[in-house]
């Protein structure tokens, strides 16, 4: 695959997707937003953003929008050989701003492939020489520079917690919360664990065992609500995994709460006698 370059307006409703290609969009007018594994943002004329390969992103356009869009494989001629170290700028998802030598640069490429349109399909050759240039060019410029480079925004535990909670009833799946923080599965469960130090699953069965024993010790429903409600597939289930996490059996917690509050129980009840 050469590089490619087009350009064209993106959908006005949200879209999510990834590719095995890297892939620069740069806003030529109107505006558009993207979610590239977590870093939001949006581009408006002469502002864009740089998707690498195999990065989940969310994206949608506003209004009457055009984008110049640069599709790049790995093996592309802008990045390899002698220009190999363009490839560093896909090292991360970032956005950036055109300065006024880049701004120039674009229109030309933006007139050059209109004018080559006009005789047929522009040829690869020369939209690689084009890609070559404007990656050159943007890598010189962001290069080193910190302060437009990528920071992941950290997972937001708390609203997990809420999406888990909500539906801790459901049979999850690392899937679903890597959608639910508009990542992929893979970066989902990279960044969660250096986050956390656990995998997903264990952080959602941790959740429901939290869960399981408020309802032990704050109602008198049957184990076997509370492992359907906690999102256990059997009472048994819910025993095996509570024994092992608190190192007794459910009945004991709740034997426990049972114990603390009948003295209670019975002197109020002794109380109201006299």
């Amino acid at each position: 695959m050469s590089s490619a370059i087009r350009q064209i307006p993106l959908d006005t409703a949200t879209r999510h997707h990834s590719h095995d290609y890297h892939q620069i969009v740069i806003a030529l007018a109107g505006r558009a937003d993207f979610d590239i594994e977590g870093l939001g943002g949006t581009i408006e004329a002469f502002c864009g953003c740089i998707v690498p390969a195999n990065h989940l992103h969310y994206y949608a356009g506003t209004g009457n929008n055009r984008q110049l869009i640069l599709d790049l494989p790995d093996d592309a001629l802008a990045l390899t050989g002698h220009h190999h170290e363009l490839a560093r700028l896909f090292d991360a998802p970032r956005f950036f701003t055109l300065d006024a030598p880049l701004k120039q640069f674009l229109g030309f490429v933006v007139a050059e492939m209109n004018q080559l349109a006009l005789e047929g399909p522009v040829p690869a050759l020369h939209q690689e020489r084009l890609a070559t240039t404007l990656l050159g060019s943007l890598h010189a410029r962001l290069a080193g520079d910190e302060t437009g480079a990528a920071h992941h925004r950290r997972i937001d535990l708390r609203a997990l917690d809420r999406y888990i909670d909500d539906h801790l009833a459901r049979r999850f799946k690392v899937a679903d919360l890597a959608a639910f923080a508009c990542l992929s599965e893979t970066h989902f469960t990279e960044r969660f664990r250096a986050q956390t130090g656990m995998s997903p699953w264990q952080y959602v069965m941790r959740r429901r065992l939290e869960a399981s024993r408020q309802l032990l010790m704050r109602s008198r429903l049957p184990l076997s609500e509370i492992a359907a409600l906690t999102g256990f597939a059997h009472q048994s289930a819910l025993s095996r995994a509570y024994r092992k996490h608190y190192g007794h059996p459910p009945s004991q917690t709740r034997r426990h709460v049972s114990e603390i509050s009948s003295p209670n129980l019975h002197h109020l009840t002794a109380k109201s006698a006299h």
